[in-house]
């Protein structure tokens, strides 16, 4: 398992990867995929739209609240939002080019700046006492899960809570399918989907007060939509799924871990 230093080596090679954006076959193929199949069946089903509108409620007002928004690159879908209503908003990442851009959206907001830094380098990322973490699709690129909740709750003010969203490696079917790539990407060395340790690691270091699994039954919707079955059938069906794995994911362990994505609330005891 890495270490904290290992883990800060690492990242020069993960800066250098999200700088310059060079990928290989592998990666850009998968990349394709997830945003092209993957996307259109999380579109088609309002998936994102619903996690950011649940995003956003467990947010709540932000009016008196220090925020980090980490691994945020140059803005994710509510890195603008979250600048325009909190007390307080540092997005960091590692990439510089990609915090340049970040900052020219936020030249407008006083409040709110960006840093290209490592968020574990005490000398690069010396900013604490945060109410709110907001990390999306982030957390899964730290092998060391230790290394990173002491770090979050370094960072996290007592009470203080992250909204997170990450890959899950706990369905069989997508752990057979990524051992399969995930080894010869380009970005390997820092992509790690949670698995059921993982989980339990962040269930035990924190209070988990919500959280919601998503393309469980639903992921199946790329296989049915190559069946030759009646659009209005297979829509109804596919939101059925969906309706199920956002239901259900909240309350069963086992059902949440036949999700691709997870998205928790999780507070600092």
């Amino acid at each position: 398992m890495k270490t904290k230093e290992n883990i800060i080596e690492i990242n020069k090679a993960q800066k250098e990867f999200y700088n310059t954006k060079k990928r290989n076959f592998i990666t850009t193929a998968w990349s394709k995929f997830r945003g092209k199949i993957l996307g259109g069946v999380r579109k088609d089903l309002g998936i994102s739209t619903q996690v950011y509108e649940l995003h956003k409620e467990w947010l709540g007002d932000l009016s008196d609240k220090k925020v980090l928004d980490l691994g945020c690159f140059e803005g994710n879908s509510l890195s603008k939002y979250i600048a325009e209503n909190s007390k307080e908003y540092i997005g960091i990442d590692l990439s510089d080019v990609a915090i340049a851009k970040l900052n020219k959206k936020l030249e407008d907001i006083p409040n709110a700046k960006g840093l290209a830094v490592d968020f574990l380098s005490d000398e690069d990322f010396k900013e604490s006492d945060f109410d709110v973490i907001y990390a999306y699709g982030v957390l899964h690129h730290f092998q060391n899960t230790d290394v990173l909740i002491d770090r979050l709750k370094e960072k996290l003010k007592q009470g203080g809570f992250i909204v997170s969203y990450d890959p899950l490696e706990t369905s069989l079917p997508i752990k057979i399918v990524r051992n399969l790539y995930r080894p010869f990407q380009s970005d390997a060395n820092w992509e790690w989907p949670f698995t059921k340790k993982t989980y339990f690691k962040y269930d035990t270091e924190f209070s988990i007060v919500d959280r919601r699994g998503v393309l469980g039954k639903s992921k199946y919707a790329i296989f049915i939509n190559l069946l030759p079955l009646k659009s209005s059938y297979k829509n109804g069906l596919f939101k059925k799924w969906h309706f199920t794995d956002w239901n259900e994911s909240q309350k069963s362990n086992n059902h949440m871990f036949k999700c691709m994505h997870l998205t928790m609330k999780l507070v600092r005891a």
